[in-house]
C-alpha cells in the first residue's frame, strides 16, 4: 500500500467530518434529528468530495460517484427495500400483520413479548444468515406489537435489530462469516465456537434486561384480551419467515409474500385494482429510503478514490506492539472501514488480509481474528444510523434512522465482551493451541 501522508489523509476523509458535522451537529443544535435530512447531509459531503478531488474533469468525478452508487450491491439492496415496501403496505391494508400480532399477543404473556421478539430475531437471522432478511421479516410486527401496547415504536425496532445482528454475526450461511473466515483461512465451524463465547453471553444478558422490563411493565395477569382476529390473514406472514428460514434469497421471499397476500386479500374481496394501489404506496414510501442508500454509496466511492480508506488502514497499523494492542487494531480497522464504506462484508474483505498479516506478526489465532472482524464489523453496521439494515426497519417503521439508537443495548453488550475477550484473552483455549 502506498504511503499517504498526514495532509493527504486528513483531506480524504473530510467528507467524512463535512457529513457528520453537517448532520449530527445540526440536529444537536436543533434538539431534533429529524431537523436534518439525512440526503442533505449526503448530498453536501458528496459535494465537497467532488470538489477536493485533484486533477480530475467534473464528468469524471461524477462517473466515480455513479459508478459505486449503482453497483450490484447497492442494486440488489434497492431491490430489496421496493419489494419490502410493497409487501410491508399489502400486509399492512388487508390484516395479515394485525393478526400475526393479535395470535401472538394471546399466546405470549404480555411480560414475555418483548423478550419473545428478540429471541425470534435471533433464531430467524441465525437461521437464514442475513439480518436484512430478519428487519423485512420482524420489523412490520414490531411496530404493531408497539403501537397496539402503547409502547416505543423505535425501542421494539431496536429489539428486532439488535437480534438480526447476533444471527448475522454467527450464522455459517452469513457473507460476513464467509468473508472472515476465508480471508482469515479457518473454518467456519471454529470460528463459530469461537465467536460464540463473545455473542452469547452478550445476548443472554440483554434478554435479562428485555425480561426485566417486560416484568416492570406488564399488567395484572400478564395478557391482553378482546383482540379480533383472522387466521388465515397469517398465511404470507407465515410464507415470508418460513421461505426466510429454508435460506431463500431475500428476493423471492418477498415475492412469495406479495403474491400470496395478493390472492388471500382477492379472496376476501378486495379488487386488484385496490390491491396494487397498496403495493404503490409502499413502494412510494421507500423512495427516500433509496436516495439515501445511493448518495451514501457515492460519497462512499468518492472517499475510497481519494485514499481515504487506505489512509485509515495506514494510520491504525502505525505503532502495534502486543498481541492485545494488535486484536484492538483489527478490531479498530474494520470498524473504521465499515463506518465508512456503510457494509459489514465489504469492511471485512477490505481489511482482511492485513488482519491476517498482523495476526500471523503477533501469534493471534485464526479463529480469534475471523471472530473480530465479523464480530466488529456487525457492531459498527448496527450502529451508524445510515447503514442498511438501520435504513431498512426505519422505513418500515416511519421513524427516524437515528430514532432507535438509545435503545441499541445488544451492540453495546457486544462490543463490551469483545474488549473482555482481548482483555482477558478470551476463549483461552485458542491461545493453549497456538502456543504448543
Amino acid at each position: 500500500m502506498t504511503h499517504i501522508s498526514t495532509r493527504h489523509g486528513i483531506l480524504a476523509i473530510s467528507p467524512i467530518l463535512v457529513f457528520l458535522s453537517s448532520y449530527v451537529a445540526v440536529s444537536v443544535i436543533a434538539g431534533d434529528f429529524y431537523k436534518m435530512p439525512l440526503s442533505v447531509a449526503l448530498i453536501i459531503a458528496s459535494a465537497w468530495a467532488v470538489i477536493i478531488m485533484p486533477d480530475m474533469s467534473l464528468h469524471k468525478k461524477v462517473e466515480v460517484f455513479s459508478r459505486d452508487a449503482g453497483s450490484p450491491t447497492v442494486m440488489y439492496m434497492v431491490w430489496i427495500f421496493i419489494l419490502a415496501g410493497a409487501f410491508a403496505a399489502l400486509a399492512r391494508e388487508v390484516g395479515a400483520v394485525e393478526s400475526t400480532v393479535n395470535i401472538a399477543i394471546k399466546v405470549l404473556p404480555a411480560q414475555m413479548l418483548v423478550p419473545g421478539l428478540f429471541v425470534a430475531a435471533c433464531f430467524i437471522s441465525l437461521s437464514i444468515g442475513t439480518s436484512v432478511g430478519t428487519v423485512v421479516a420482524l420489523s412490520p410486527l414490531a411496530v404493531e406489537l408497539a403501537q397496539t401496547g402503547s409502547e416505543s415504536v423505535p425501542f421494539y425496532i431496536a429489539v428486532v435489530l439488535g437480534g438480526a445482528f447476533f444471527g448475522d454475526n454467527l450464522s455459517f450461511i452469513s457473507d460476513t462469516t464467509i468473508a472472515a473466515t476465508r480471508t482469515q483461512g479457518c473454518q467456519m465451524r471454529d470460528k463459530f465456537r469461537a465467536n460464540l463465547w463473545i455473542a452469547l453471553p452478550a445476548a443472554l444478558a440483554v434478554l435479562a434486561v428485555y425480561v426485566a422490563i417486560g416484568l416492570n411493565n406488564s399488567g395484572d395477569d400478564g395478557h391482553i384480551h378482546g383482540l379480533d382476529t383472522n387466521p388465515l390473514l397469517v398465511i404470507p406472514y407465515l410464507l415470508v419467515i418460513a421461505t426466510a428460514l429454508m435460506g431463500i434469497n431475500v428476493t423471492l421471499v418477498l415475492s412469495i409474500g406479495i403474491v400470496s397476500t395478493i390472492i388471500l386479500a382477492i379472496t376476501y374481496g378486495h379488487t386488484p385494482t385496490e390491491l396494487f394501489g397498496y403495493m404503490g404506496k409502499g413502494i412510494d414510501s421507500v423512495g427516500n429510503l433509496t436516495i439515501i442508500t445511493l448518495l451514501a454509496a457515492g460519497m462512499l466511492g468518492l472517499i475510497k478514490e481519494l485514499g481515504g480508506i487506505n489512509y485509515i488502514l495506514q494510520v491504525i497499523t502505525l505503532k502495534l506492539s502486543h498481541s492485545r494492542g494488535a486484536q484492538f487494531s483489527i478490531a479498530a480497522l474494520v470498524s473504521i472501514v465499515n463506518l465508512c464504506t456503510a457494509n459489514n462484508t465489504v469492511a471485512i474483505i477490505t481489511v482482511g488480509e492485513l488482519a491476517r498479516n498482523i495476526s500471523a506478526k503477533f501469534g493471534i489465532d485464526p479463529r480469534k481474528t475471523a471472530s473480530l472482524l465479523d464480530t466488529c464489523s456487525c457492531i459498527t453496521q448496527s450502529l451508524i444510523p445510515y447503514g442498511a439494515q438501520t435504513l431498512l426497519a426505519t422505513s418500515l417503521a416511519g421513524i427516524s434512522p437515528v430514532a432507535p439508537w438509545p435503545y441499541m443495548y445488544y451492540p453495546w453488550a457486544l462490543t463490551a465482551m469483545v474488549a473482555l475477550s482481548i482483555i482477558f484473552q478470551l476463549p483461552r483455549r485458542l491461545n493453549k493451541q497456538q502456543t504448543n
